[in-house]
């Protein structure tokens, strides 16, 4: 169970009726095994491109994760089904659609989620599915997922979704043929996702289509490849420009491989080609970070051979803070880590939190502060709904409150809320900080509604500021950046593109009109010593004399600083 075992790409699909065929021998009938085929096949796909689809996030930001979560999605639905051997398809879709339900993540994997559910609500009782069959389960996806969003907005997934299943209806007025339907999908939802920044102003801004309509044009794409008896496995363009990298992601070569990190000094009298060093990087492997000057470069990659990189660096210059981990080995080790804390059940209690946290220093300060159960997460590894269930089984409390800390968290909270047998209260905690700010004002003392009450208010009151790094050139909001800068959030909104951390973190400050307010934390990670954010801090401390500044180690990923001002 798990990845699809190398096999034929050809299926026994029938082939596309030419146009003197009668309507009944070009009839459409998708059984269990062929809509099993068809998932195999779309999460395949999906698989091959989840960087492209990582790659349209909004926000320049290196840790966006749309592909991400729709792939994990896809692979919870494909091994709810990779063992069976049904001919009945409401059966096999009802599966499809737990498996999702179970491990989507994210709000991207959350709405693919719903439309398996509302595809499978349709296509139950049903042992064939013929075209009327087909049009009717596209068009219950997207009422089943528009009716699971609180407020839907055109211009995403939900479009896409929605202009797919009319332009399906539409065709199947005039051929039952499965390639031309699949083939008029493919590229319906291919022309609704290049109109997605006509729709909503931050894409066309940005520069970039919606990231979670391409993910559904991907898994799409797949299933109409298989049905053409072309390949779903082995190379991908990892690039939304066709770039050919030296290497794909590692995981998807049965290893994370390794992460490395190192400062590269010019030698006396030469100078450093920050441009074609970020270039080559980039072709070497994942996640490529170069930050610098002629002088000195700071070098991020992942790749599954580190003396790439390491050679590379040392024919430059001199190489100093050389950093190689093995994330195979943390992975494991994570995951070892998750099955023994899924195993623990900790003695009972009336109300317990459970809070998301990346990073040791931040689940540290949550434990701290009274969150009996930490999920580790966040972006790029958002928990799924089973790792909420586990987590809020773990706490075994009477009513459990969860606390997602991110918006792209919140949906998938929500949907363990509604599944788990438990009472749960859901806080709806976008950041870290308003976590942080909710779990410190949990009382034990009182009960589930009014703790939530009260660490809602309390979450309201915090200001959140993220700093890190630009992944590419953009312009947002009428801020010009460019690939490389320092970039602060404030609120999740981008406000501020600069040169170092330092005046990324201050000018934030500024917009937050921190002086208003009486507590500043920093949280510092992303690989900052503890001496440069110690001077970072200092600096803040003389900018702000009448408040109180504190320097926490969060130790998370991605981001030099996280702020919370309150």
């Amino acid at each position: 169970m798990g990845e699809p075992t190398t096999q034929q790409n050809q299926t026994n699909f029938p082939a596309a009726s030419s146009s003197g065929e009668s309507r009944s021998r070009a009839k459409l009938t998708v059984d269990g095994r062929r809509l099993k085929e068809l998932v195999r096949a779309s999460y395949l796909w999906l698989q091959q491109r989840e960087e492209v689809v990582n790659s349209y996030n909004v926000y320049p930001v290196p840790d966006g994760d749309t592909g991400t979560n729709m792939m994990h999605t896809m692979r919870s639905a494909w091994e709810a089904i990779a063992n069976l051997d049904e001919p009945n398809i409401g059966l096999v879709a009802r599966a499809v659609s737990n498996g999702a339900l179970r491990g989507s993540r994210g709000n991207s994997g959350i709405i693919l989620s719903q439309l398996w559910r509302g595809f499978a609500r349709s296509l139950d009782r049903k042992e064939i599915c013929d075209a009327q069959d087909l049009v009717a389960a596209m068009k219950e996806a997207v009422k089943t997922a528009y009716s699971g969003v609180s407020t839907p907005v055109e211009g995403t997934i939900l479009t896409v979704a929605r202009e797919t299943a009319e332009a399906v209806e539409a065709a199947a007025q005039h051929t039952h043929d499965l390639r031309q339907l699949l083939t008029i999908a493919k590229e319906a939802a291919h022309e609704s996702v290049q109109r997605t920044p006509s729709l909503l102003r931050i894409l066309k801004e940005a520069g970039v289509i919606d990231s979670g309509g391409y993910g559904l044009f991907v898994i799409l794409e797949g299933m109409w490849r298989l049905a053409n008896g072309m390949p779903v496995e082995g190379e991908a363009s990892a690039t939304p420009n066709n770039r050919a990298r030296a290497t794909m992601h590692p995981e998807h070569e049965g290893g994370w491989g390794y992460d490395v990190q190192y400062l590269i000094y010019a030698r006396p009298g030469q100078q450093l080609d920050v441009e074609r060093i970020r270039a080559d990087i980039e072709a070497m492997g994942e996640c490529p970070l170069v930050l610098g000057d002629e002088n000195i470069v700071k070098v991020h990659v992942h790749v599954s051979d580190p003396g790439i990189p390491l050679s590379y660096g040392a024919r430059l210059g001199s190489l100093r803070d050389v950093v190689v981990e093995d994330m195979q080995a943390q992975s494991e080790a994570f995951a070892e880590q998750q099955t023994a804390r899924g195993k623990e059940i900790l003695p009972p209690v009336e109300v317990a939190v459970v809070a998301v946290a990346s990073g040791q220093g931040i689940a540290r300060v949550l434990k701290e502060a009274g969150v009996r159960v930490v999920v580790e997460g966040g972006q790029t590894m958002n928990p799924s709904v089973e790792d909420f269930l586990t987590a809020i089984q773990q706490a075994n409390a009477r009513s459990t409150i969860l606390l997602p800390n991110n918006s792209n968290i919140l949906m998938t909270a929500q949907q363990a809320a509604a599944l788990s047998e438990a009472q749960v209260y859901v806080v709806p905690t976008r950041t870290i900080a308003q976590g942080i700010a909710a779990a410190i004002a949990f009382n034990p003392e009182a009960s589930a509604a009014e703790n939530a009450e009260g660490m809602r208010e309390a979450a309201q009151r915090v200001l959140t500021g993220e700093i890190t790094v630009s992944t590419r050139d953009a312009t947002i909001d009428g801020l010009n950046i460019r690939a490389g800068q320092i970039i602060g959030l404030l609120d999740d909104k981008l406000v501020v593109a600069t040169d170092t951390i330092a005046d990324a973190l201050r000018s934030l400050l500024r917009r937050a009109a921190a002086d208003k307010y009486e507590l500043i934390t920093l949280f510092y990670g992303n690989g900052l010593s503890h001496s440069d954010a110690q001077a970072i801090a200092e600096v803040v401390r003389q900018d702000y004399p009448a408040q109180q500044v504190e320097l926490i180690a969060g130790d998370q990923p991605h981001y030099y600083f996280v702020i919370s001002i309150e």
